[in-house]
């Protein structure tokens, strides 16, 4: 592993650690998703699951369509208007980079099977505003691209991500949605459940 890598992901150690803590008043919510270019019949070309201060609580997939609540926040906020809204909002995010990955590739000697993209989105509240904004992106399970889209500032983790890097940030469209969905809905999201967390918390026995 070359010293740029190791830079690279402890820098992104150190960022992702910092989006998924919860200090004060200070919370995160998390979305995973796993978008592949091609899949079998039966399995689903899109899977997230969704963390809040590193809970998770939900879970979608392509397949069904549907947005599956996970332990006490998801039957919490199952059957909310925010939790349809986020269900419609993860199909067409799927959509959206799926439509990036045939044409996405780290290195050019890679023709390995479909690509296979991992996205971590991750944003944060803090004093009643969006405090933390980022997307990581990894290929076929290499880390290859860190986005701050709170000051639009993109990291390379991986060398061979530089040309994605170049391409995405010239593409004025596709760098506006990923702001949107992170700094926006996001944001959105986490402010709605946040009430939701709250009557969790005071719900629950303290020793769980």
């Amino acid at each position: 592993m070359s010293v740029a890598h190791s830079a690279g992901r402890l820098l992104l150690t150190l960022l992702l650690t910092e989006a998924g803590k919860t200090l004060g008043n200070a919370h995160s919510l998390c979305l995973d998703l796993t978008i592949k270019s091609q899949s079998r019949p039966g399995q689903p070309w899109c899977r997230v699951q969704a963390s809040m201060n590193t809970k998770p609580f939900l879970q979608y997939d392509s397949d069904s369509n549907k947005v599956k609540p996970l332990g006490f926040l998801g039957k919490e906020v199952n059957d909310t208007n925010v939790w349809t809204g986020l269900s419609e909002t993860l199909a067409e995010a799927g959509k959206e980079l799926k439509m990036v990955l045939p044409v996405t590739k780290l290195d050019k000697k890679e023709t390995r099977g479909p690509p296979t993209l991992q996205v971590k989105m991750c944003c944060q509240r803090e004093a009643e505003q969006c405090s933390g904004a980022s997307l990581h992106f990894s290929l076929n399970g290499r880390t290859a691209l860190l986005l701050d889209t709170m000051s639009v500032t993109w990291t390379v983790i991986d060398p061979g991500a530089t040309g994605i890097k170049e391409e995405w940030e010239n593409d004025q469209e596709l760098a506006k949605y990923f702001r949107t969905i992170s700094t926006g809905d996001c944001s959105y999201w986490l402010r709605e459940f946040l009430e939701h967390w709250e009557n969790m918390l005071l719900q629950r026995p303290q020793n769980h």
